[in-house]
């Protein structure tokens, strides 16, 4: 049976991607419709003028309404931004009656137990995501359910962000006229979109260079390990290139586009191109060389920056499957063989999968967010056994999930199976 339509908003700094969609016959993701405009009033992936970033919203929305032919109520969207933070804790459940299996009620005591850490007042848990769980030292345990013993650990992942941010983002998407269902982290929305699950058993780096941020998560045993936001993307290219040339940000990020490469040697020392410029001449004739020299410079510090974060998390030694670039400026041509000579790991191409419908408008890195937070958004909308019809949110997503309603759908979707 199908199932509801449900839609996804992708709220970056470059784009605002809103795609509706369903669960077909046989329960693959159908993309119905897609609106994609130009950001406006986020930097960095945070809001910076609520009036601008709404009107971006409301615009993406309506696109994608007409798209489909149907009306978005609510939906999933996607967070970022530096303010971004996670830690790693442990919660325990003792098991009373002995002679009874575990249920999801101890389980869902676990995790909330769990949530006991020390965060500050302008600060909010927005996921509470089991690593695994171990029953009376027995590590390693993926579904502790049914099983039984006397105390139940489990190791959760906390992701933590600032208050007013996620109460920024909430804002501009209701005064867009649609209810923010739930608030998303965006690696984990694209690692839904583009990740196999032999990298997640066998520990991989899934880095999302956006036009602002890059969102990195780490994932090993089937689980999400480490998650971050590093405040640099795609602008900070385009940027270096309007610096380095002197020329306006429309001619650097067209350069980037039409000449970019991120090894410089690979394109030709003679070849020149020209570009709009300052100035009273209003032409400049530059070496392409030099455009891909700028840009090799900052994309050999983005991808140091990356490995600098799996280092500092511990994990650096772990990573057998090696790196998944994706994002919209995972696309500048170079970066993959930079990348996998640089950091001396096995590299790819994250491509959005598993969608049937209007599935090839997606076919790009750039979309991998909003097509992972439609995945995100059918499986939460599909029914279980045990919550039949029941609509559920992330355990600790923005203080108002339910830890119990949530359980089943983390289980199912952060644990190896």
């Amino acid at each position: 049976m199908r199932g509801e339509t449900v839609a996804a908003i992708d709220v970056g700094t470059t784009k605002v991607c809103t795609i509706v969609g369903d669960a077909d016959d046989f329960g693959n993701v159908r993309v119905l419709g897609v609106g994609v405009v130009p950001s406006a009033g986020i930097t960095k992936g945070m809001i910076e003028n609520i009036h601008d970033a709404t009107e971006a919203i409301r615009v993406s929305v309506e696109k994608a309404e007409r798209s489909s032919g149907r009306r978005i109520v609510r939906a999933h969207v996607g967070i970022a931004g530096a303010h971004v933070s996670s830690i790693n804790n442990r919660g325990v459940a003792a098991i009373v009656d002995r002679d009874h299996a575990i249920t999801a009620e101890d389980v869902a005591r676990a995790i909330e137990n769990a949530r006991d850490v020390s965060i500050p007042t302008n600060r909010e848990i927005l996921h509470i995501i089991p690593r695994f769980y171990v029953i009376d030292g027995q590590n390693q345990v993926s579904d502790p359910v049914g099983m039984y013993g006397q105390r139940l650990d489990v190791e959760a992942h906390i992701i933590t962000g600032a208050l007013a941010a996620m109460r920024n983002l909430s804002r501009c998407v209701e005064a867009a006229g649609v209810q923010a269902e739930c608030l998303v982290l965006e690696p984990l929305a694209s690692a839904e979109a583009v990740l196999r699950d032999e990298e997640r058993r066998q520990g991989v780096v899934l880095a999302d260079v956006g036009g602002g941020t890059t969102d990195v998560a780490v994932f090993m045993d089937g689980a999400v390990y480490h998650t971050a936001v590093l405040p640099v993307g795609g602008f900070q290219l385009t940027h270096d290139l309007v610096v380095g040339l002197r020329v306006p940000f429309a001619a650097a990020e067209r350069a980037k586009l039409d000449y970019g490469h991120a090894i410089a040697s690979s394109v030709p020392a003679d070849e020149t191109v020209e570009l709009e410029a300052f100035g009273g001449d209003g032409l400049l004739r530059v070496h392409r060389r030099e455009i891909c020299r700028i840009l090799q410079l900052r994309a050999e510090e983005l991808l140091e920056m990356i490995q600098a974060e799996v280092r500092r998390a511990g994990y650096d030694e772990m990573i057998s499957a090696g790196l998944v670039l994706t994002g919209g400026s995972s696309n500048l041509p170079g970066l993959l063989p930079l990348a996998q000579s640089l950091l001396d790991m096995p590299v790819r191409l994250g491509m959005p999968s598993g969608l049937s419908g209007l599935a090839d408008i997606l076919a790009n890195p750039a979309y991998a967010t909003g097509v992972g937070l439609l995945h995100w958004a059918v499986r939460e909308s599909a029914p279980t056994e045990a919550l039949a019809g029941a609509r559920q949110r992330p355990a600790g997503q923005g203080g108002v999930g339910n830890v119990l309603q949530g359980l089943r759908r983390l289980m199912r979707g952060f644990l190896p199976e």
